[in-house]
């Protein structure tokens, strides 16, 4: 079977995993920032480090001031 998930541009990381960040995202259906804080923290020791964890923190920072301070939730 060929198709997107079988191919990826800038390096291997999502294809060594027995399910993709994008699939796992898909089928369960997250919003988008949910969805790249799963991707950041899947791929930060084969790619970014660090940074990437600094990535998903930053969403999850994001999640937390749009979600839940509009509501009036206490942080």
């Amino acid at each position: 079977m060929s198709g997107a998930l079988e191919k990826q541009e800038g390096g291997d990381h999502y294809k060594k995993l027995k399910i993709q960040p994008a699939e796992y995202a898909f089928h369960n259906k997250l919003p988008a920032l949910e969805a790249s804080v799963v991707k950041y923290v899947t791929r930060h020791e084969a790619k970014g480090g660090a940074e990437d964890l600094k990535k998903a923190i930053h969403c999850i920072q994001l999640i937390l001031q749009l979600q839940y301070e509009e509501s009036g939730e206490e942080l």
